[in-house]
């Protein structure tokens, strides 16, 4: 038996909906629209196509989004000079850096000078404090547009094993406090877990996110879980697939989220959300 789709277009298509008439109310009050600040360095075509997105789903929000884009050999003092111009920026509610940047840029303290009541991306360490002491306020765009899928399932989350695959620190490690919070059993994998089916084959909440296409097979998948694969790789004949053997893990899951269409829209949508929680947050102290 295949398992059920969780539909994140769908799903994010219903959370922009509820963000567009939230701003609709502020402005119907006279207050100014939300306003998104986001950062590119180079041309790299990926981050081009994603800041493009971005915008995009900004314009339908009603959210006002400036655009930076600034030479490949941007320095690091220029950048962190438009960082700072940009938070005592009052009307900027939220400031968002494009990763990854050219070489000779280092990102950590580049996102560490965003302030954290403007750090919509939530990769401040100041934001992935809050939510490891289990008080969240912005937090990471795609492990939060996860938690909104998992939570569309009305199942009860806790107790259960969930296994993420990968450490990263935009996905990975965020992820696993994320589930933590809900009450699962977690367990992190990365380059130095011994046995990797094993760790999977344990799994009710399955989480993949490292890039590497088709990485985790389906017959690893333990019967019912629930399998969200974050993965989008292009592949030489141009299709997109995610990091899990998908036809095989449909047969095994009772939910999984599709590549593309599952995870993907929910990061821009959750986005959105944290720029609105910032905009409502600044409005608040002004």
């Amino acid at each position: 038996m295949s398992a059920q789709l969780i539909d994140g277009k769908q799903i994010a298509l219903n959370l922009r909906e509820t963000i567009a008439t939230k701003i609709n109310q502020h402005l119907t009050a006279g207050q100014r629209n939300p306003a998104l600040a986001v950062i590119l360095v180079g041309a790299d075509p990926a981050s081009e196509v994603y800041v493009r997105n971005k915008h995009l789903a900004c314009e339908k929000a009603a959210i006002i989004s400036h655009s930076y884009s600034l030479d490949a050999n941007t320095s690091q003092q220029d950048l962190e000079a438009l960082i700072d111009k940009l938070n005592e920026a009052k009307d900027i509610d939220g400031i968002l850096l494009q990763l990854p940047l050219p070489k000779h840029l280092d990102a950590n303290p580049l996102l560490e000078r965003i302030r954290p009541e403007k750090d919509v991306d939530g990769f401040h360490p100041y934001n992935l404090g809050r939510l490891a002491q289990r008080q969240p306020l912005l937090r990471p765009c795609t492990p939060k547009g996860i938690m909104t899928l998992l939570q569309g399932l009305n199942l009860n989350l806790k107790g259960l094993k969930a296994t993420v695959v990968g450490a990263s620190n935009i996905v990975g490690r965020p992820m696993a406090l994320e589930l933590l919070l809900a009450g699962c059993t977690v367990t992190v994998t990365h380059r130095f877990t011994k046995d990797l089916a094993a760790e999977v084959a344990q799994a009710d909440i399955l989480v993949v996110g490292v890039g590497i296409p088709s990485l985790v097979k389906g017959e690893w998948i333990k019967p019912g879980a629930i399998v969200i694969d974050v993965g989008i790789n292009r592949l030489e004949d141009g299709s997109l697939v995610g990091d899990i053997e998908f036809v095989a893990a449909n047969e095994r899951a009772a939910w999984i989220t599709p590549v593309p269409g599952g995870v993907g829209p929910m990061t821009v949508a959750t986005l959105l959300e944290n720029t609105l929680q910032a905009y409502e947050r600044n409005l608040s102290l002004n």
